[in-house]
């Protein structure tokens, strides 16, 4: 059996402690300046949750919000329908954002594009090319780098407009609940308080945020190591030479393939095997392998190798 991810002993006995108020730290505050360094942002908040801080995001946005047609998170659109926003959807390369796919849209002035890190977990987003498109472009970026927060190439979650991140569980930075938002711009802060308001979260949820941010780096490396390791072993995977932290194959017996893999490929709570069409992955049948959903200790290779080898055969069969 597989280990599901969960938040740190020692970020849990942290945030046990607050609770009992055994600690005075202003867990907020710290949580705060972390997150401006880890995003190199000058302001930030730290929010009750991810959707929240999209919520707090697409507020400030004052033209309409570009969505990718798959790869992204379904809730960049039921949140903009929320706020009466015009929706446009951007064709994708199998949820990879190409700039000339945006040259073919009527983009209004003040418009944003909101998309994740990686391409349905799976593919990294060339994010130098779409930031700099954007801004020759007059389009704001919104990047939810709950995935690639803490890339130690410094590409990813550090050059949009907006950066934002759920740390549920189970994030990068695995909380179990809360995320944040940050800015270089405070006017996007000024326009939106009352969302604020609405999304604050405890010094609890701080304290934990303020003690996984310091493996951030390292615990997203060994997830994107992991993840390439698995995508090597198993052939016809989906952006193959691409980072990501899980692993999508497509295949035509998908759903088959996945009630049987389930049965094997077991975690002690929520599982780590999936199946699309999906519009938070790919609108294609494929399996997925969630390198991202399980506990550091199983992203050793004698445990990857015991993956491998089941969907390996199951492919073949």
């Amino acid at each position: 059996m597989f280990k599901f991810k969960t938040p740190s002993s020692e970020t849990l006995e942290i945030m046990s402690e607050v609770a009992k108020g055994n600690i005075e730290k202003d867990y907020e505050k710290s949580c705060i300046e972390q997150i401006r360094d880890l995003t190199d942002k000058e302001y930030a908040k730290v929010t009750s949750s991810g959707n929240n801080s999209i919520f707090i995001a697409l507020s400030a946005v004052e033209g309409d919000v570009i969505i990718p047609d798959q790869g992204g998170w379904h809730g960049f659109k039921q949140i903009a329908r929320f706020l009466n926003k015009n929706i446009i959807t951007i064709k994708t390369d199998s949820g990879l954002i190409n700039t000339d796919y945006l040259d073919e849209l009527e983009i209004p002035d003040s418009s944003a594009l909101i998309f994740t890190s990686f391409a349905g977990y799976c593919g990294e987003q060339d994010i130098k090319a779409i930031t700099k498109y954007c801004k020759s472009n007059d389009i704001l970026t919104i990047e939810d780098a709950s995935a690639g927060v803490g890339d130690k190439k410094d590409l990813l979650g550090r050059h949009s407009d907006i950066i934002l991140a759920s740390t549920g569980s189970p994030k990068i930075i695995n909380v179990g609940e809360g995320g944040f938002i940050s800015t270089d711009d405070e006017e996007i802060f000024k326009k939106t308080s009352l969302p604020q308001k609405l999304s604050k979260t405890s010094q609890i949820v701080c304290s934990g945020i303020d003690n996984e941010i310091q493996n951030v780096k390292n615990n997203l490396e060994l997830t994107l190591n992991a993840t390439d390791y698995v995508k090597k072993h198993i052939p016809n995977t989906l952006h193959a030479n691409k980072r990501g932290i899980n692993v999508i194959i497509p295949h035509d017996n998908a759903k088959a393939i996945c009630w049987d893999l389930k049965k094997t490929l077991t975690t002690q709570k929520s599982g780590f095997i999936t199946t699309c069409p999906n519009y938070n992955r790919v609108k294609q049948k494929a399996i997925c392998i969630e390198i991202k959903n399980l506990d550091y200790a199983c992203l050793r290779k004698e445990k990857l190798d015991m993956i491998i080898e089941e969907v390996s055969s199951q492919l073949q069969v």
